[in-house]
C-alpha cells in the first residue's frame, strides 16, 4: 500500500523525464568545473531536491566552496556567502536595524542569509551564539530581528563547510544544530586521473570558472516544480518501516551513546524520495535508504565510550546497524 498520494490539485507539473533531464543538465554544467566528486555531485543534488541543508567536511583544497559557488551559477537563484570567524557576531549574518536620522525610523540592513543558497564557509570558526543564529533559518526558513519575524523564502538552502584538520580556534557545531543539516558528506582527495585532468583543463578559482562557461539550467520555477513532483514520490510501508527501524537501532545500539530522532528518520525519507526522483523512479527502492543511511546519520548520533576506547568511527558503527538490519523485499 502506498503513502503520501498526492491529490490532483497537488499533482506535479514537472514529469519524471523533465526532471531527469534538469537533473542531467545540472551534472553536466557542475562537472564542467569539479571532477572527479561525482558521487558528492550526486548527494548534493540529492540535498536540494529533498530541501535538505548539506554539511560538507574535508581538508582544504577539496573543492568544498567551489562546489557551492558552482551550483548557484547554474541556477538562477541568489548567492549569499558568509566567511566564519572567531569574530562573527549574529548580526553579520541576520543583518540589523539601523536608525535612519532623516526619517526618524529603524531600517532593517539584511544581512547575507537573506538569499537562496547560503555559503556558510569554515561555520566551525564561529563561536556558538553566531553559530546558533543559523538555527531558526534553517529549520524554519525565517529569522527574526528584533521581535519581527522576516521569511526566507522555501528555496533557503544552506551548504556549510568545515575543516576537520585544524582545531586551534574552532568550535564544534553542538547537536542541535548538526540535526538541522540533511546530510555531512565528508569530501576526500579525487583520485590520481581526476587531479590530472583538473590540472590541464585549469578550472580551478574564479578565472577557471569563468574559463569553463557554466550555463544556468535552472530557474526557481523549476525547483518548485522538482519539489513538487519529489514529495509526490510514494514510499511503500515495508519502505518507512525500513527506515524507522534504522533509526530506532541507533537508539539501541550499545555502541552509541545517544540515536537519531524522529526528526532524522523524517529527512531521511525526504531523502530516499529525492533519489528516487533522481533516478527516474516514482518509488523507491530498499537500495536507496540504504544508500543515504550513513551520510544522513552519521552526525545525528553521539558514540559510547565503549566504541570511543575501540577506535570505531560513526560510519562503522552506522554500517554495522545496516548489516544487521533485514532489508525489505
Amino acid at each position: 500500500m502506498a503513502n503520501d498520494a498526492p491529490s490532483p490539485a497537488d499533482a506535479p507539473q514537472m514529469t519524471l523525464s523533465a526532471f531527469r533531464a534538469l537533473a542531467e543538465a545540472l551534472r553536466a554544467e557542475v562537472r564542467k568545473v569539479i571532477q572527479g566528486q561525482d558521487a558528492l555531485i550526486e548527494m548534493l543534488l540529492v540535498s536540494v531536491f529533498a530541501r535538505g541543508h548539506c554539511l560538507l567536511e574535508g581538508p582544504p583544497g577539496t573543492a568544498k566552496t567551489l562546489l557551492a559557488q558552482t551550483l548557484s551559477q547554474v541556477t538562477s537563484l541568489h548567492f549569499g556567502r558568509v566567511q566564519f570567524t572567531p569574530d562573527l557576531m549574529p548580526g553579520d549574518v541576520l543583518g540589523v536595524n539601523l536608525f535612519n536620522f532623516q526619517t526618524g525610523e529603524f531600517r532593517l540592513t539584511r544581512g547575507p542569509v537573506f538569499t537562496d543558497i547560503l555559503l556558510a564557509d569554515e561555520i566551525n570558526r564561529a563561536p556558538p551564539k553566531t553559530q546558533s543564529a543559523l538555527l531558526q533559518a534553517m529549520n524554519e526558513r525565517e529569522v527574526t530581528i528584533d521581535g519581527v519575524t522576516h521569511p526566507l523564502g522555501e528555496e533557503f538552502f544552506v551548504i556549510a563547510t568545515q575543516n576537520p584538520i585544524e582545531q586551534h580556534g574552532t568550535y564544534p557545531l553542538p547537536e542541535a544544530q548538526l540535526d538541522r543539516f540533511l546530510f555531512k558528506l565528508l569530501v576526500d582527495f579525487p583520485d590520481r586521473d581526476a587531479e590530472i585532468s583538473i590540472l590541464a583543463k585549469g578550472t580551478r578559482g574564479p578565472a577557471g570558472v569563468m574559463k569553463a562557461g557554466l550555463q544556468p539550467v535552472m530557474d526557481r520555477h523549476a525547483l518548485r516544480d522538482g519539489h513538487a513532483l519529489v514529495d509526490a514520490i510514494r514510499l511503500e510501508d515495508s519502505i518507512l518501516r525500513y527506515i524507522v527501524d534504522l533509526v530506532r537501532a541507533t537508539r539501541t545500539d550499545g555502541e552509541v551513546l545517544h540515536g537519531a530522532s524522529t526528526r532524522a528518520a523524517a529527512a531521511l525519507a525526504g531523502a530516499v524520495r529525492a533519489r528516487a526522483a533522481l533516478d527516474g523512479r516514482d518509488y523507491a527502492l530498499p537500495d536507496d535508504v540504504q544508500s543515504l543511511f550513513v551520510p544522513a546519520m552519521r552526525h545525528r548520533i553521539v558514540l559510547g565510550p565503549t566504541a570511543e576506547i575501540e577506535g570505531r568511527t560513526a560510519d562503522e558503527v552506522l554500517t554495522a546497524i545496516l548489516n544487521r538490519q533485514d532489508a525489505p523485499r
